[in-house]
């Protein structure tokens, strides 16, 4: 696509792209990591990767087979 376009058309592009993101609201790193901390904080009770997944809800559980390497 921007092989059919002249470089005229091609920084206009760019121009309104940048006109976009000047508009878009912007918080310091610090907030974003902190609420990403709390985030995880909050959801690790929940979370099957830290507590596990409980027999009642593990679908491979139990002698369904397996793989024996001798």
């Amino acid at each position: 696509m921007a092989r059919d376009m002249t470089d005229k058309e091609i920084l206009k592009m760019e121009l309104d792209q940048l006109k976009k993101e000047v508009d878009t609201a912007r918080t310091p790193v610090g907030a974003n990591c902190a609420e990403t901390i709390a985030y995880a904080e909050e959801m690790l009770p929940n979370d099957p990767l830290i507590k596990g997944v409980s027999d009642e809800k593990n679908p491979y559980k139990g002698d369904k087979g397996g793989c024996i390497i001798t």
